[in-house]
């Protein structure tokens, strides 16, 4: 009887404690206390491996970096030899004086002499508008007259 008026903690440190000092009453044996994995050879391994890990890392890190770069470059050179095949094969054309002619015609409007040339407005909206470029798309005045309103307003 005297065993039940221990709590359930009371019967679980004296359980553990048997277990731990050794053959309990029944005559059991308890195991052996485990030693240590980590032995002083295996230390030695892990400071080691992790010394390769840090003086390689920054080699490894700046080796990526430039084999991105170098793509990065082969990518750019290859846009330039594309642009520079357009360039040439606009420079052929641009030899053309026919070719030359037309250029003229549509974005300058040029005729020939004895020609009318006409400018034709649909109303569809189509047609390019001018946005307003600053002070060189204005009136003298109205610059001059903006410079006196915004001197004013800074007053």
């Amino acid at each position: 009887m005297a065993a039940e008026r221990f709590s359930t903690a009371t019967r679980l440190k004296a359980i553990g404690s048997v277990l731990v000092q050794g053959p309990d009453a029944r005559g059991r044996r308890t195991r052996p206390p485990r030693r240590s994995r980590l032995t002083g050879r295996a230390a030695l391994l892990a400071l080691v491996v992790c010394s390769l890990i840090v003086a390689l890392a920054y080699p490894m890190r700046q080796w990526v970096t430039q084999r991105s770069d170098i793509d990065d470059q082969r990518h750019r050179s290859e846009q330039a030899k594309e642009q520079v095949k357009r360039l040439r094969e606009e420079k052929a054309r641009l030899e053309d004086p026919a070719y030359v002619e037309r250029l003229a015609r549509e974005h300058l409007h040029y005729v020939r002499p004895g020609e009318t040339g006409y400018t034709v407005v649909d109303g569809s909206g189509n047609a390019r508008h001018r946005r307003d470029q600053g002070a060189a798309d204005r009136p003298w005045y109205v610059n001059l007259w903006d410079g006196v309103d915004t001197s004013d307003a800074h007053r």
